[in-house]
């Protein structure tokens, strides 16, 4: 039987005993006290009325007028309270005697006067007798019920009050001590109740973890969770900074670099959502808005008044689970890469580069000079071999000169610098500009340079007029060089929705797609052609055009030719 039920059981068979014994001792103290006021209202009233008309016969002789007012009032009273049997002949008796004695006075009249009266009184008394008697067995009725009931409340109580106890604390202290023996990792111990079965059931899942704890001491799982602790010492010495995230952005790992960037405690932030530590953290709010697009530029953080550079990678966590074929995502790692002292350096390269491409520019400058001068007719003939001499370092000069104005154009990028005249332009101007500049390169491949225009005539762009004709100089120079002779380039420029796209359509060798997303980096340059460049001009070119709000790509495969393209606002 469950403690639940016994404990239901005897209390409540105790309360009921209680609410039994309330019961029995009210209607008992209420019989009583029944019993009590008929003895005062049927009988004692009557006798007391039977003395008061004995008294008033003994003084009709000296006062007849008011011993007989008196006599009659009393009478009529006990008319009205006649309560035992026989009382009522007694009565009429009495009113005729007392009738008879009025008309003509006589002591046998009065005599049988008295005797109705002594029997009225007989009567009564007689009655007070017998429900004085009742009274008597009923109050040892209730002395008896109440006495039993009593002592069966107090067995109970008595029976609960030692045994309770006792099958309550035994089992609690028998399982405190097997818990002991547990924590002292004793996992043999076992517990086996007897009795309720709550107990039962309670010892069944305790020696169910017994046997689990000891099924885990000798299997890997305690081996797992060593190496579970080595992990997170590992990723806690980490120099980057590491954000767990589970599939719902709940934080289960924060490692202490990370701690130390956002000024957050791990406490406060342990089993929270990404979101709720965000409202009060703006690198937080930094991190979560580029958590399904990850930006490529470094997230700048002032720590200890110097600026911190770090560069955010999300890493999805997908796993197969057992038995399943698909990979299921559980959440996301947030890596931030201190990249400072490579920022640091990258400054230093772009001010060395900036300086070195100003102090070079002003003496190649002069060299082209004094080469154009060494070429003019005045200052004396040249033969063949010094014009072709003086040809030659002339190309090498302009080339110099163009690369100069690359890595100058590079170090404006890299330090923010680039300054931009933002206006409204004219596509047709950008493009006659640009082709005016190149058209003497396309002439020396014999290569025709032909337009489209697919918008209206007063249509416009909002750009920097100097920094879009250099990218699309930039764009048909690299046309020209990746064209074979006698081809043509053809130039569409198009309205899309809110953009104006240029595009720069070639006939070359194209390039291969898996190169197309390296195409616009540093220094890139596709593998296998002859190289004669920096790698820096599409770059800039990607750089000038994001600058000004627009979009720049590239759609090629291999022998199939090349489309460069850029998109500008529409005025």
């Amino acid at each position: 039987m469950k403690l639940k039920t016994k404990l239901t059981l005897g209390v409540g068979l105790l309360f009921l005993l209680i609410v039994l014994l309330s019961v029995i001792g009210s209607v008992y103290i209420n019989k009583l006290k029944s019993d009590t006021e008929k003895i005062l209202t049927a009988n004692y009233n009557s006798l007391e009325f039977s003395k008061n008309m004995l008294l008033a016969l003994d003084n009709i002789s000296t006062d007849s007028t008011v011993a007989i007012a008196d006599f009659r009032k009393n009478n009529k009273l006990q008319e009205k309270n006649l309560t035992e049997f026989g009382e009522k002949e007694a009565t009429q008796n009495l009113n005729l005697h007392f009738n008879s004695y009025l008309k003509a006075p006589d002591i046998n009249k009065e005599k049988l006067i008295r005797e109705d009266l002594s029997k009225i009184m007989s009567l009564n008394m007689k009655g007070i007798e017998r429900k004085s008697d009742i009274a008597i067995i009923t109050a040892e009725n209730a002395t008896f019920w109440i006495v039993s009931l009593g002592t069966v409340c107090f067995l109970i109580a008595f029976i609960l009050l030692f045994n309770l106890p006792q099958t309550i604390a035994e089992p609690i202290n028998q399982l405190t001590f097997s818990i002991k023996q547990i924590a002292d990792k004793n996992y043999s111990e076992r517990v086996h109740f007897k009795g309720s079965e709550e107990f039962n059931s309670l010892a069944d899942s305790f020696n169910t973890m017994a046997e689990k704890l000891q099924e885990y001491e000798s299997s890997t799982l305690s081996k797992q969770l060593m190496d579970k602790k080595r992990i997170e010492t590992l990723v806690n010495n980490m120099h980057d900074a590491v954000i767990g995230l589970d599939e719902n952005h709940f934080i289960y790992m924060i490692n202490d670099e990370a701690l130390k960037i956002t000024n957050l405690h791990k406490e406060d932030i342990i089993g929270k959502t990404a979101h709720e530590v965000a409202i009060n953290n703006d690198l937080m709010r930094e991190l979560l808005k580029n958590i399904d697009h990850p930006v490529k530029d470094p997230i700048k953080i002032v720590r200890d008044n110097k600026e911190n550079y770090f560069e955010q990678d999300i890493i999805p966590i997908n796993i197969v689970k057992t038995g399943e074929k698909e990979k299921k995502n559980i959440g996301k790692v947030i890596l931030l890469r201190n990249i400072t002292p490579f920022k640091e350096l990258d400054f230093a390269k772009t001010n060395f580069i900036a300086t070195i491409s100003h102090e070079l520019k002003t003496p190649i400058s002069a060299i082209k000079m004094g080469v154009q001068l060494l070429g003019n007719q005045k200052f004396g003939e040249l033969n063949a071999q010094q014009q072709e001499l003086l040809k030659s370092i002339n190309e090498d000069g302009q080339r110099l000169l163009d690369i100069t104005g690359e890595l100058l154009n590079l170090s404006q990028v890299e330090s923010g610098n680039i300054r931009l005249t933002v206006e409204k332009c004219s596509p047709k101007e950008i493009v006659q500009t640009a082709v005016k500049n190149v058209e003497k390169l396309a002439e020396q491949k014999n290569i025709s340079i032909s337009t489209e225009y697919l918008l209206e005539d007063n249509d416009a762009v909002t750009a920097d007029f100097d920094k879009t004709v250099w990218v699309m100089n930039n764009f048909l120079t690299n046309a020209v060089k990746h064209s074979f002779q006698d081809e043509n380039i053809k130039i569409v420029v198009e309205k899309l929705n809110a953009f104006i796209q240029f595009s720069i359509i070639d006939t070359g060798s194209g390039i291969d797609e898996k190169y197309h997303r390296q195409i616009f980096d540093r220094y890139f340059q596709v593998p296998g052609e002859h190289q004669n460049g920096t790698g820096l001009g599409l770059a800039i070119s990607k750089n000038f055009i994001e600058k000004q709000h627009g979009e720049i790509g590239v759609k090629s495969s291999l022998n199939n030719g090349s489309t460069f393209y850029f998109r500008l606002p529409v005025s």
